[in-house]
């Protein structure tokens, strides 16, 4: 279990006031993942490694 205490979460500045995104705070070997309309609920933490797999393999914005 990773310690969320403190983290401090972000969101895109293209993102409305309707809070339909993401959040994403950084840790020290990842980042942690959680949606903005849902502060309290799931969080998902992933490894730098799996992050960049991820953005590499994710179409372009607009593709």
């Amino acid at each position: 279990m990773v310690n969320l205490s403190g983290v401090t979460w972000r969101k895109s500045s293209h993102s409305g006031a309707t809070g339909n995104c993401v959040e994403v705070a950084a840790l020290p070997h990842g980042v942690a993942v959680r949606d903005s309309k849902n502060a309290d609920g799931p969080v998902i933490v992933l490894a730098a490694a799996a992050l960049r797999a991820a953005l590499r393999t994710s179409p372009a914005r607009g593709d």
